[in-house]
Formats: C-alpha cells, sequence, structure tokens
C-alpha cells in the first residue's frame, strides 16, 4: 500500500498585521511632528502688512506686547523699565542678537516706541517687528 502524499499548501505570507504596525508606525510620526512646532512668543494677533518676510533669522531674543498692554520677555512677564538690563542679561557678549517684538495690533503706539526705546539701548541688538502676510 503506497502512502499517497499530500497536495503541497502553497507558502502564505499574512500581510494584514504588517500593514497594522506599518499604519501605527506611520500614526506616530505624523502626531509627533505636529508637536515639533516651536513658538518663541506668547499668541497674540499680529497687523498684516504686505511686505511681511516670513523667513527671518532664528530669533534670539522674543518681546511680546499683548493686547492688555502687558511685556514678556521670551515668555516671562516683565517691566518695560528693565528690558534693556534684561536684554543684556539674555544676549551676554554676543554682538549680533535680533530681538523680534510680537506686539498686537490693538496695543497703542506709545508701548511699543517704550519697548523699542528699551531695546536701542542695547548695543549690538537688531530690532524687527513681527506681522503676518496679508
Amino acid at each position: 500500500m503506497r502512502l499517497q502524499d499530500e497536495p503541497d499548501i502553497p507558502a502564505q505570507i499574512n500581510i494584514v498585521p504588517m500593514i497594522d504596525v506599518i499604519f501605527a508606525i506611520l500614526t506616530f510620526f505624523i502626531m509627533s511632528t505636529l508637536f515639533l512646532t516651536r513658538s518663541e512668543g506668547l499668541p497674540v494677533n499680529l497687523p498684516k502688512a504686505a511686505t511681511s518676510n516670513q523667513q527671518q533669522v532664528p530669533a534670539k531674543v522674543t518681546i511680546t506686547v499683548d493686547e492688555k498692554g502687558e511685556v514678556s520677555l521670551n515668555r516671562q512677564p516683565i517691566l518695560v523699565n528693565s528690558l534693556a538690563e534684561q536684554i543684556r542679561n539674555v544676549v551676554g557678549s554676543n554682538s549680533e542678537t535680533l530681538v523680534v517684538i510680537n506686539a498686537d495690533e490693538r496695543v497703542g503706539h506709545g508701548k511699543v516706541v517704550a519697548v523699542m526705546d528699551q531695546v536701542r539701548q542695547v548695543k549690538g541688538a537688531k530690532l524687527a517687528i513681527a506681522t503676518q502676510k496679508q
């Protein structure tokens, strides 16, 4: 009596678990890139300007003036009169520093000028005002 061989079952690769793993990894990378944005100032409504330049040198110092007129230096509340001294402390020996002012469009002109005056007292500080492109 001869044993009959069972018919060969072709080898199969189940790709459903592999697709699940790939989608899980893809989801992880998408979610992680959403948190990579870096905000240097507090959120304010910037005024619009037709000549706005979105690509700027990374700012070392960011001054924010919110709609209530409160001033912050690198997200830390500060008095306008002590801005120059604090900027000197942050800048240190770096002679070429960009100081960006994020002022809400509803802030009075006098408040922004007072902040600019304090920044101008720091030697080597370059002044920039943040705007949104129209």
